[in-house]
């Protein structure tokens, strides 16, 4: 559990490989160059190198125009701009009236309600003073007369009561589509003090006066045929004009404030707003009403018009830009990771049956597990003790003293009893005789950095004489050194030393052991060399005591007395060892 929850403070990094081969440096450069290019084209059609400001505007309307209509009842009327337009203003809109139905001669009176509401067949179906949305007035009471066949109730109100509920067909005012508006828009942008209008600075009145928008032959003038809006909203004026609706001038300002490509004019589109389809809404179109009130001998009447019309909502979007090299950075750091793509491909190339076994071989090496320097993990095996310790180099205590920071109990395996069986073979012979249970697993994986050094904690060692009295030594036989890290001993308590017992020198010491585990790693291996054999016997002593693999994979510490007992057995020519290097 606790090796389980040690790898919680493990740090992975990435290894560099490098595979030599034409195929794969070809496709890497191929699959760069192609993102290269469409980062350079994203960065020039999104024009990426700009800071932007959104756009602030104002916009005012003139609507020109005259209609003749002729209205039931009442005859011919003129409508100038006044009565088309004069009524509900609103920001950044206008409105068109398109048609009508008008109620002449109301004056305050009572009459009938107007079906379906107020229905009643006696006095006591209507209650006097009662109103509500849908009623035209204010009941009295009386249940009167409506027509041949139905009976509603009186009700005080402007009389005779507005009775017409749907427009006429076609809409009375449908010459309204060659009227035209003039829409003045000023923006600006407040980042870069930049100042414009629509209405360009190469224009003349002269070509005010003259020219009406279109989007191909004029995209640029200010003034639009109402009809040509309706039309460019994919809607059809006189279907339009008869219940009203709402159509949105949209104005674009794109613009690049850079002096070489400087670029700021309006782009005009138009769409409808509402529902179209009456047979599809509530209460469909746009409509409102207004009166015109007169005195007439003495009496107080008015003229009631219910207006339908098409409001234009002019809306206005936009943003400028301008070249910033802090935006260019920012931009070219973003897109970098892009570049992972190639990578990310070709791993996956190399990993599946695409490519050579060889290099996929070769590749799935590319991971290998290392120590951080500042964290080194030593492990410790004590004769006296069933368990394996990992401990932490320490720089304040002798390693003997060091407190472990985990303990694995280690187990015999068969690994151990085979090898036996071969020293036996040999004829190697031991006094007094051991059982095979009480030899340590002998693996050669987890002492591979003992075959190349000298194995033991510290910087480089001299040999010196035994002191008398080591208060980290429990053996009696372990050497005196400065370092903290070569303080340790074979045993936790007091007691015999591990190195003066039969078994470590049939294992460990034993010249012929030791050829033996030299010629079973390198077959043709004609001579061994006393460096060659101390080597050995470091690497015995670490599969005989520490097994296959130490835990939390810690690095294996060779106690001072069995370190200088094999120094002892196979010296260095110079009399020079040097210490084991962490990893």
């Amino acid at each position: 559990m606790g090796c389980r929850l040690f790898n919680l403070c493990e740090y992975e990094t990435y290894k560099l490989v490098r595979i030599r081969s034409v195929k794969l440096g070809t496709l890497k450069w191929t699959l760069n160059g192609v993102i290269l290019m469409f980062i350079c084209f994203m960065m020039l059609w999104n024009k990426e190198y700009q800071e932007y400001d959104l756009i602030t505007s104002s916009v005012t309307t003139k609507v020109k125009g005259v209609a003749h209509t002729n209205i039931p009842y009442i005859g011919e009327v003129v409508w100038d701009v006044v009565d088309y337009s004069g009524h509900s203003p609103e920001r950044n809109s206008f409105f068109v009236a398109t048609n009508v139905i008008v109620t002449k001669n109301q004056k305050q009176d009572k009459c009938p309600e107007i079906p379906p509401w107020g229905l009643c067949k006696a006095h006591m179906d209507c209650e006097k003073g009662f109103s509500d949305q849908h009623s035209h007035g204010v009941q009295t009471g009386s249940c009167v007369k409506y027509d041949i066949l139905r009976k509603t109730c009186e009700i005080s109100a402007w009389c005779p009561v507005e009775s017409q509920k749907r427009p006429p067909r076609p809409a009375l005012l449908a010459s309204a589509e060659n009227f035209t508006v003039l829409i003045k828009n000023n923006i600006r942008f407040p980042a870069f003090n930049y100042i414009r209008r629509n209405i360009l600075p190469e224009m003349k009145d002269s070509d005010l006066k003259g020219c009406i928008y279109h989007q191909f032959t004029n995209p640029y003038c200010p003034i639009f045929r109402l009809g040509d809006v309706v039309h460019e909203a994919k809607e059809k004026f006189s279907d339009m004009a008869v219940e009203g609706g709402v159509i949105g001038i949209q104005i674009n300002w794109d613009c690049d404030l850079n002096r070489f490509f400087h670029s700021c004019l309006p782009k005009y589109s138009f769409r409808r707003l509402d529902e179209k389809e009456s047979n599809q809404t509530l209460y469909p179109g746009l409509s409102f009403r207004f009166a015109r009130y007169f005195t007439m001998n003495g009496v107080e009447q008015r003229t009631l018009f219910k207006v339908y019309g098409i409001r234009f909502d002019v809306m206005v979007f936009g943003k400028a830009g301008k070249f910033s090299i802090i935006q260019l950075i920012i931009y070219i750091g973003s897109t970098l990771s892009y570049y992972a793509l190639t990578n990310v491909f070709i791993d996956w190339l190399i990993g599946t049956k695409c490519y050579s076994k060889k290099a996929n071989q070769n590749y799935s090496e590319k991971f290998e597990s290392v120590h951080d320097q500042q964290e080194c993990l030593l492990c410790i095996s004590f004769v006296d003790e069933e368990q394996l310790r990992v401990v932490k180099k320490s720089q304040k205590k002798s390693l003997q003293e060091t407190n472990p920071i985990f303990l694995h109990r280690w187990k015999n395996t068969l690994t151990g009893k085979r090898f036996l069986i071969v020293i036996q073979k040999r004829g190697q012979t031991m006094t007094p005789p051991v059982q095979i249970g009480q030899w340590s697993e002998l693996k050669a994986d987890g002492i591979l950095s003992a075959k190349h050094s000298d194995v033991s904690a510290g910087t480089p060692l001299q040999e010196k004489p035994r002191s008398g009295y080591l208060d980290w030594c429990h053996c009696g036989v372990c050497h005196h050194s400065t370092s903290l890290h070569e303080q340790l001993c074979c045993r936790q308590s007091k007691g015999r030393c591990i190195s003066t017992c039969s078994l470590f020198h049939v294992l460990v010491l034993n010249h012929s052991t030791l050829e033996t585990a030299l010629l079973y790693e390198t077959p043709l291996a004609e001579q061994h060399e006393e460096d060659q054999l101390r080597h050995e016997a470091y690497a015995q002593y670490i599969k005989w005591r520490f097994g296959e693999k130490t835990p939390m994979d810690a690095v294996p510490v060779i106690p001072s007395c069995c370190l200088w007992r094999i120094r002892d057995q196979y010296p260095s020519p110079d009399g020079k060892y040097s210490g084991f290097k962490f990893h």
